[in-house]
């Protein structure tokens, strides 16, 4: 999968289509992720020793990886994802401007 944690993405399609936010997890076997703020649900709770009164909370949703695209951080743009073989390994580049999108691999 080519999104991962700490990436700024943008949301192309659903209830959320056309907003931004950063990844908060990846889950690569199932192809979602889960972003911070955004696919919110309603959960209810049973009353509990950590929850003693019970009631109903906000929790984000996982998004098809599908649903999704990466923000270049170099051209602020939304983009795809290639691949680039380097000697220092393999590094995911921007299809829009050819650039590393990999800070710590430059």
């Amino acid at each position: 999968m080519n999104i991962k944690r700490g990436d700024k993405i943008l949301i192309t399609t659903g209830k959320d289509a056309g907003k931004s936010g950063k990844v908060e997890k990846a889950f690569p076997k199932k192809n979602s992720i889960i972003v911070s703020g955004m696919n919110i649900a309603k959960k209810h709770l049973k009353k509990s020793s950590k929850n003693p009164y019970g009631g109903i909370i906000d929790i984000a949703m996982p998004i098809t990886r599908d649903n999704v695209k990466l923000i270049c951080p170099r051209c602020e743009k939304s983009t795809r994802i290639g691949f680039k073989i380097t000697p220092s390994g393999k590094v995911r580049i921007c299809k829009k401007c050819n650039e590393s999108v990999d800070d710590s691999k430059k």
